[in-house]
């Protein structure tokens, strides 16, 4: 048997050499520098960086599509220089099979096998056919020119291109292990198709302008302004609440508002829906935050999509959620049209600020905040409707979402009468590292440390001391005990069909 396994190795050792004296026969041309240069450039991964930078700039698929490509990337460089290289040493072809003109100035010292350019080229190149499957023709060439540009110049030997691009297919492919492939396109679906009030140039609707909430602290007033010359646009006022402010004007109008309209990030939204429910007054959504999950799910993705429902009067119906916050007699309600969470999270949002408030900047500030939160969190003993729990952290997300695990990306529905429930365990063993290994091998949906549930309704009660809740992103009160409820249909949202 292992004379036989010898024998195969010989045969393709023997198949890659006369390979690479072929390549080495070619005529010059000017493809030779251009392939130096190509093979170079891929050093560390830094061609491929550089174009998932580009493609990050654009919201959407392909945004989504460089991420991927980055995660495959890691897989990738970590499997073939790490592990495998060590694992299966190998002798890079000698540098007199090529002439003098294809050969590389400075000549990798590592093992031959695989090939680690090869390995990232594909990775990237196929995680990115997931996501954004136009794009990644566009760089399919590119992947194939980098992978061959390691034979062409005398690096490596063909089978180690082949085995590295496999690891390339399966470094993509894994990433779905970790990021699932969502099945889910377009927006969330709802059932409850339902006929609004055409505004006609903004006639009767009333717009609320937050220029804090989307990036850049743009402010899209005057824009709206012109797309609705009718249309009433105020901004936050100062030292007041965008609830208590909107709600003055709404009764100080006398019935002459027929829409209300918001532009801003989730938190404003969440604001603005809860008068449009109190008041049953239909919503118009302008997309004018740093990320639009509300926007997204709904299906508004450009002012232009409003300004056209607006004008049809089409619309649909959705559930809002609501936490009745109670302070000892004290009770406050706060809608949410994403998520609300107790625990870690709060603080998190409100170190985030502290952070952001500095010139950090809002993702650095983010990554921040959630390292020293996990590092410094402090369990939570409470009652879930009667049943004593001691928790890490509470999740609650108005509607169901997907995945399951810890990460919850989509929201497939607008219209299920009920809350997504998870909760992190803090009475077991280990449990936070318990809950980052099962989230690693995505195990987590099985894990002890971790509880997933879908209801209409629930109670919390703690059992020591007060907390904050966090809805859509914005820290609320301190509150002893928290009911959540899914208000079906409570909210009319103006899109098209």
């Amino acid at each position: 048997m292992f004379g036989r396994v010898r024998r195969s190795f010989k045969s393709v050792g023997r198949i890659d050499e006369d390979l690479v004296y072929r390549s080495g026969a070619l005529p010059r041309s000017p493809l030779d520098p251009a392939l130096k240069t190509l093979s170079t450039s891929a050093n560390k991964g830094r061609l491929w960086f550089s174009v998932a930078a580009l493609l990050a700039v654009r919201k959407g698929p392909t945004r989504r599509a460089a991420l991927r490509g980055v995660g495959a990337i890691t897989i990738a460089s970590l499997s073939a220089n790490l592990v495998a290289k060590n694992l299966f040493p190998r002798r890079r072809p000698a540098a007199d099979m090529l002439p003098v003109h294809r050969r590389l100035t400075k000549r990798p010292t590592s093992s031959s096998f695989p090939s680690g350019h090869s390995a990232s080229a594909v990775a990237f190149t196929a995680a990115v056919a997931m996501e954004a499957p136009a794009v990644a023709l566009v760089l399919a060439p590119l992947a194939a020119a980098v992978a061959y540009s390691r034979v062409h110049t005398g690096v490596h030997w063909p089978t180690d291109v082949a085995a590295g691009s496999a690891i390339g297919v399966g470094a993509a492919w894994a990433t779905r292990h970790w990021w699932p492939k969502s099945d889910h396109e377009g927006p969330a679906h709802t059932a409850h198709h339902t006929e609004l009030a055409a505004l006609d140039a903004g006639e009767g609707l009333l717009v609320l302008v937050n220029p804090n909430s989307g990036p850049d602290n743009t402010d899209p007033g005057d824009d709206i302004k012109q797309l609705w010359p009718r249309a009433t646009v105020i901004h936050p006022s100062p030292g007041s609440g965008i609830i208590e402010q909107l709600t003055a004007e709404v009764e100080a109008a006398d019935g002459a508002v027929r829409a209300l309209g918001v532009a801003g990030g989730d938190g404003t939204v969440a604001a603005v829906a809860a008068v449009a429910a109190d008041f049953r007054l239909p919503l118009v959504l302008v997309p004018a935050g740093t990320l639009n999950h509300f926007a997204r799910d709904v299906g508004v993705e450009s002012v232009q999509e409003a300004v056209e429902s607006a004008e049809e009067g089409t619309g649909v119906q959705i559930d809002l959620a609501e936490v009745r916050i109670t302070d000892n007699s004290d009770v406050e309600q706060r809608w949410f049209v994403n998520t609300a969470s107790l625990g870690g999270y709060p603080e998190m949002v409100r170190m985030r600020e502290h952070l952001a408030a500095k010139k950090w900047g809002k993702w650095p500030a983010g990554a921040v905040a959630l390292a020293r939160t996990l590092r410094s969190a402090q369990p939570i003993r409470v009652e879930l409707n009667g049943r004593p729990q001691f928790l890490w952290m509470l999740f609650v997300g108005n509607g169901t979402y997907a995945p399951k695990g810890f990460a919850p990306t989509q929201r497939p529905a607008l219209d299920t009468g009920l809350l997504d429930v998870r909760y992190l365990r803090a009475d077991l063993p280990y449990s936070r590292a318990r809950f980052v290994l099962a989230t690693l091998t995505r195990t987590l949906t099985r894990s002890h440390v971790y509880r997933q549930q879908d209801m209409a309704a629930l109670d919390v009660q703690l059992l020591d001391g007060y907390r904050r809740v966090a809805t859509d992103g914005e820290v609320g009160p301190l509150g002893k005990r928290f009911e959540f409820r899914s208000r079906p249909r409570a909210l009319s949202i103006y899109r098209m069909p």
